[in-house]
């Protein structure tokens, strides 16, 4: 659905509950496609996580948990060509 700029000051609270039930809300301003009103699922479903590999692990339950994961150290490995 699209939204004037005008109405949407107006009718936020419809618009955000739009948002939350059908999908996200497009804002037009001056006929222009200017913004979009998300839920905060589908806003967290489409922001990539900002986290990295380290503060994964840093995060991880099983931090601190004395388990011991050990890499094999064989370089060799059979490859099938």
């Amino acid at each position: 659905m699209n939204w004037q700029l005008q109405e949407r000051q107006d009718r936020l609270n419809q618009v955000v509950e739009e948002a939350l039930r059908v999908g996200p809300q497009v804002i037009t301003a001056n006929g222009e496609e200017t913004a979009v009103v998300l839920s905060m699922e589908e806003y967290r479903r489409l922001t990539p996580p900002t986290d990295n590999l380290a503060d994964f692990l840093m995060k991880s339950p099983l931090r601190g948990s004395g388990i011991r994961i050990e890499r094999d150290q064989d370089l060799e490995r059979d490859l099938s060509l």
